[in-house]
């Protein structure tokens, strides 16, 4: 009978199919793996998977090529990445703004929760808000009051149109009830730069790319978006103690894969790098810079890829921000 054998051919090509992507999981990896880091070198996502990456080589036992596409505020690398062979040879270092973009922007390439598979967490970062020393602020709510007194004159920079750092400052207009101008960059490093020379006045920043400047006397730390106070910053009040309460922010760094990676190599993949996150120094080198690992499995860190897509998407419709 056609109809049948077609059918009998259908079931054995399928099953010779699962086999294969079976055994190319099981030889897993038989070549270097790349990490897409959606941000510029010195971003907050570079620096972890920086610091992460030659630990992860040793335990595959290939090279990880960590490779850099910025723009979007991180959706040009997502894009990349959503669109490489599901074979877990081409990985993601997802950033908080990742999430928000599901809202901001009206027309997407990609959806963060339907086109990757989620892989494990890496870290979590609050943020540090900071300002060019011209400016007399020395605390939150001098800033505030400063701003106040200049409504539209002040300018802001961030990392990017909907990147965590702008949402946050929106938070913090509608909070504090100021305006203020936004000046969005291609990454946080060309924004600090221009933060140095005083093109810009204030921003919120990641501690890992900002607290060298800070230390260093080129720009005066005011607050912290976390909850608590942070360890590597311990003299820095948080925003809520600074009159603002309950104002919490940050952002946080997964590592995704394409959908479709086959289930074994996603689970190798998460047990070696939960493994990293468990390393002492590993977690010392982040604390030392304001940051802490996260421990989760690919379910939990689905699980937390969706509530921050709602959080995030909250702020966004309050905010009114929109992006074509």
């Amino acid at each position: 009978m056609p109809a049948a054998f077609c059918l009998i051919r259908m079931l054995v090509l399928s099953g010779l199919a699962l086999a294969i992507a079976h055994a190319n999981a099981q030889s897993y990896p038989a070549r270097p793996v790349r990490v897409i880091v959606p941000f510029p070198p010195g971003a907050g996502a570079d620096i972890t998977t920086r610091l992460f990456a030659p630990r992860l080589s040793e335990a595959l036992g290939q090279a990880v090529v960590v490779e850099n596409r910025a723009g979007a505020a991180g959706n040009i690398g997502a894009e990349v990445v959503a669109r490489a062979a599901p074979d877990g040879y081409t990985l993601l270092t997802a950033p908080a703004s990742l999430a928000i973009s599901q809202t901001l922007y009206k027309k997407l390439s990609f959806d963060l929760l339907r086109d990757f598979q989620a892989v494990s967490m890496l870290a979590s970062v609050p943020f540090v808000l900071v300002v060019h020393p011209s400016l007399p602020a020395r605390s939150v709510k001098d800033l505030i009051a400063f701003a106040k007194a200049r409504p539209g004159q002040i300018n802001y920079a961030s990392s990017g149109n909907g990147s965590a750092p702008h949402l946050t400052t929106e938070m913090l207009k509608m909070q504090a009830r100021i305006d203020v101008v936004h000046v969005p960059y291609k990454g946080t490093p060309l924004a600090v730069i221009d933060l140095l020379t005083g093109q810009v006045s204030f921003m919120f920043a990641n501690p890992l790319s900002i607290l060298p400047h800070v230390n260093s006397g080129r720009l005066r730390a005011l607050g912290v978006t976390s909850a608590k106070r942070n360890a590597a910053t311990p003299q820095l009040p948080t925003m809520a103690e600074s009159g603002l309460p309950g104002f919490e922010s940050g952002t946080w760094f997964a590592v995704l894969a394409p959908a479709g990676t086959p289930r074994e190599v996603v689970e190798r993949l998460s047990a070696d790098i939960v493994k990293l996150t468990q390393h002492s120094d590993t977690r010392e080198k982040l604390a030392a810079q304001g940051a802490e690992t996260l421990t989760m499995s690919p379910a939990e860190t689905a699980a937390y890829l969706r509530s921050e897509v709602t959080k995030w998407g909250k702020v966004v419709e309050a905010s009114g921000a929109r992006v074509e």
